[in-house]
């Protein structure tokens, strides 16, 4: 009986290429709304999210950081050092909002159970699904406050970039074949310059 191995360096069937680019945009159409994020706060008594002081916190230091390296970079290499701290934020709080839009799922899930369990009125419900299904949207609760916080200090970061480099951030996305193929012949003739 023979088996076969997936070698480990196997290429994904699926890669970053595949991926679209992550937006501001992207993030704002999963993670909640000022108006949703104003009510998770006061149905879960959580505390609310100061949206704007994160945005401007962050685009301050992004702003101070940016300030203090512009004596040692070229203009080129700061805005590709902006290019990937935005490109951090951006990525942290996609992550964020697709994990709050998850636990959403799990909450309703968890919540459609127990009115299932209740729908025979002879029958017990189960003991401690009732907290279970408010746990989860506990849970989602606090995920959605996180993911509207880090879109807010995302939000700074883009602000910071467009403030310093004077242009408009746009979103990293990885080119096509042909264009790295291109890209990797002009690398090797550039290396080639500094040999004999």
């Amino acid at each position: 009986m023979s088996t076969t191995k997936t070698p480990k360096n196997a290429p994904a069937s699926r890669t970053l290429r595949d991926e679209p680019p992550i937006t501001l945009e992207t993030i704002r159409m999963i993670a909640p709304t000022p108006n949703q994020a104003d009510k998770i706060s006061t149905a879960f008594a959580l505390d609310p999210v100061d949206f704007e002081s994160i945005r401007t916190s962050t685009e301050e230091q992004i702003g101070l950081s940016a300030r203090a390296l512009e004596a040692h970079l070229d203009e080129t290499a700061l805005r590709i050092h902006l290019d990937r701290i935005v490109n951090a934020f951006i990525r942290s709080a996609h992550g964020a909002a697709t994990f709050y839009s998850a636990k959403v799922s799990d909450a309703r899930r968890e919540t459609a159970k127990l009115s299932n369990e209740y729908r025979d009125e002879d029958r017990d419900p189960v003991l401690g699904f009732d907290s279970r299904a408010a746990r989860a949207r506990e849970f989602a609760a606090k995920a959605g406050l996180n993911a509207f916080a880090l879109m807010a200090a995302a939000t700074g970061a883009i602000d910071a970039y467009e403030t310093v480099t004077g242009t408009d951030w746009k979103p990293y996305s990885r080119s096509g074949a042909s264009s790295r193929n291109v890209g990797r012949q002009a690398a090797e003739a550039e290396l080639n310059a500094f040999g004999d």
